[in-house]
């Protein structure tokens, strides 16, 4: 029997908007749309930390015959508006600008990281650094940073942030010695890419990573095929990670006809275990717009990362929780079941897993290690 525990540890009520970074330049009211899909790690004194998407949105977007989006700028924070004809409002998430020769979005909220210290078990919030926020600091990152994932290589803190923009929507890196004080990096890829996370340990002296490129079109697989098109994992490798190198063979892909089939990414960085390396993802199932996300596992081969010892993709690890939300159930805005999977570390006989509950709050699972036997 595994016996897993689940639990909301942090969510926007717990959000402080008055110590926002948003509030030296923004004086309009805002909202907390979600503090979500954290990365997690831990600190050197033994405390965990949470890495929280905060999605700041305005409560009133809408001013006369404009919809408004949150932009930074090197002065500050600014309000573009875009004519209500001219946009598609069905997603509370974005919205998409009608006219140009391609498929262009804005974004109703921007996003900000907040780190959240909790105590080692991860059942208890010790500190939430405002101080230490981190914002948009450059021009590729003028729309905000999204869903963060933590790695620790070689002694140094690593942190992927995806980086979003009208220049491109790509992936940034930080580093950190304490995992408290993170420097940016800059760029390490400019195509559109909402998953990479970087392995928890260099393989044949190279640092490793989960990617997942996005595109507007997919080429077919044949009708015979196990495999489903669109979005999958794929894999690259890197001798300092900065500069990149994909890897010729494909990584995690879905199959056609499993609850993944819509598409699959990465969830939390690869761990080292005596079986090979372990990888959670999400795989997303066709439903409505958005579809319903859940957890998977697999793992990987230690010295050649892109042979699949074994992939789960039928029972899922982590499915959405409505017991979890309900004391926030108004708050919810997916049409959806959503857990969005990006943290783990290791806590004896459990893995410690830290995940994005409805795109709304911070979940933190103890899963047992026996689960993966």
């Amino acid at each position: 029997m595994h016996d897993t525990q689940d639990y909301l540890i942090f969510g926007p009520d717990d959000v402080d908007l008055t110590r926002s970074p948003l509030r030296r330049s923004i004086g309009e009211p805002t909202f907390v749309l979600g503090a979500f899909n954290p990365a997690l790690t831990r600190l050197p004194s033994g405390n965990l930390l949470l890495m929280v998407r905060v999605a700041e949105a305005l409560s009133e977007p809408v001013r006369g015959d404009h919809v408004h989006a949150i932009r930074w700028t090197p002065d500050g924070y600014v309000l573009d508006p875009h004519p209500l004809a001219s946009v598609d409002m069905a997603d509370p998430r974005f919205f998409l600008v009608r006219g140009g020769g391609y498929p262009q979005m804005a974004l109703t909220s921007l996003s900000w990281l907040l780190p959240v210290e909790l105590a080692p078990d991860g059942r208890r919030i010790v500190a939430v650094h405002y101080e230490r926020a981190i914002e948009p600091r450059a021009a590729y990152q003028d729309y905000g940073l999204e869903d963060p994932r933590i790695s620790v290589i070689d002694g140094r803190y690593h942190m992927t942030v995806c980086s979003c923009s009208a220049e491109r929507h790509g992936t940034s890196l930080y580093t950190s010695d304490d995992g408290v004080d993170w420097r940016l990096e800059g760029l390490v890829l400019d195509h559109q890419n909402k998953d990479m996370l970087l392995f928890e340990g260099r393989i044949g002296g190279q640092v490793w990573a989960l990617t997942r490129p996005l595109g507007e079109l997919y080429f077919a697989y044949p009708a015979t095929s196990d495999h489903a098109g669109g979005p999958v994992i794929h894999l690259a490798s890197s001798p300092d990670g900065l500069h990149w190198k994909p890897c010729d063979r494909p990584g995690v892909r879905a199959r056609r006809g499993s609850s993944s089939a819509m598409k699959v990414g990465g969830g939390t960085p690869p761990i080292l275990t005596d079986a090979g390396w372990l990888m959670l993802y999400h795989g997303v199932e066709p439903r409505e717009k958005v579809g319903v996300y859940r957890t998977f596992w697999a793992l990987l081969d230690r010295d050649d990362p892109a042979t699949i010892l074994r992939m789960e993709d039928e029972s899922p690890l982590i499915e959405a929780d409505p017991a979890l939300t309900a004391p926030i159930a108004d708050r919810l805005y997916l049409p959806t079941p959503v857990v969005f999977t990006t943290g783990i570390v290791d806590a004896g006989d459990a893995y410690i897993v830290a995940s994005g509950e409805a795109d709304l709050a911070c979940r933190i699972s103890h899963v047992p290690k026996s689960r993966f036997a």
